[in-house]
């Protein structure tokens, strides 16, 4: 039995990809549990998000950024990007309308969803290259000349 079939769409694991930077590829992820796919809205899922990072702890560095989109990622036994922070394909795979609940939106169990703040996205798609540590760039420099 694959993961997305393992168990009902009244209580699917969601992976949401708390992103606060995407030059720095600082992302976390919030694993929520028993939700209902078939009654969960977008904007309700969004809202699950937010209060997460500001109740929970180790969420503080997330505090400050906006978060208004969501975007699919993946799902489960889905093919994944080769950028490492956002799936800058398929644009078509921002969700736009909250009200549409999760199953009518094709998500299912261990389905992978990015939160983020829409105008950070946008920027990073006219230029999507992760920032290097100057330090580190130096040093692989250095040890390997």
């Amino acid at each position: 039995m694959l993961a997305n079939t393992a168990k009902p769409k009244t209580s699917a694991t969601i992976t949401v990809r708390i992103i606060k930077s995407f030059e720095y590829r600082t992302e976390r992820s919030l694993v929520l549990h028993e939700i209902n796919l078939e009654t969960c809205t977008a904007g309700q899922l969004k809202d699950i998000a937010r209060k997460a990072v500001l109740t929970q702890p180790g969420w503080k560095p997330y505090r400050n950024v906006n978060l208004d989109t969501l975007k699919l990622y993946t799902k489960a036994h889905g093919a994944k990007t080769t950028n490492l922070i956002i799936n800058l394909e398929n644009d078509d795979w921002i969700l736009d309308d909250d009200s549409k609940t999760l199953a009518d939106l094709s998500f299912e169990n261990e389905t992978e969803v990015s939160f983020f703040n829409r105008n950070l996205y946008e920027e990073f798609r006219k230029n999507p290259k992760a920032w290097v540590l100057p330090f580190f760039h130096h040093f692989q420099i250095s040890f390997f000349a």
